[in-house]
């Protein structure tokens, strides 16, 4: 069925405190939703924006890849997130479309999510994420 829709936006942070007071003032709302995904070491702050949401990313250890992004980029857009249906057969018709995947399998991500990202070498220089609401019998 292809990509769906913009799921999210992330954003890159060194200090998610001080960008959430940034973001609250931007977007005129509240974070929805904080949480840490150890196993990538970042911290998530979620806004939810109509049918979109902006998840900035602070890294909660120096040897995370948003730290290493930091360090090479500085703060700013990380990635744009699109929400799929079935996240395999995607990864399947975009591997055969010559997409490159940075990894063979789907992970747990944050807010809920299977997620699997795209090389920007293959992506016109963007960051792409696939999310899909995560299942039970997925994990």
């Amino acid at each position: 069925m292809a990509l769906l829709h913009v799921e999210h936006i992330g954003i890159a942070v060194a200090d998610a405190q001080r960008a959430t007071q940034l973001f609250d003032l931007l977007l005129g709302a509240q974070p929805y939703k904080e949480e840490v995904v150890e196993r990538e070491g970042v911290r998530t702050v979620f806004y939810q924006t109509g049918q979109t949401k902006i998840e900035l990313l602070e890294p909660t250890r120096p040897d995370s890849p948003i730290a290493g992004y930091l360090g090479k980029r500085g703060p700013g857009l990380h990635h744009i997130a699109f929400e799929v249906v079935d996240i395999r057969a995607e990864m399947t018709r975009l591997a055969a479309a010559g997409f490159e995947l940075l990894s063979d399998t789907p992970k747990p991500g944050a807010d809920g999510k299977l997620i699997v990202f795209l090389h920007p070498k293959t992506t016109g220089g963007v960051l792409v994420e696939l999310c899909q609401e995560v299942i039970l019998n997925e994990l």
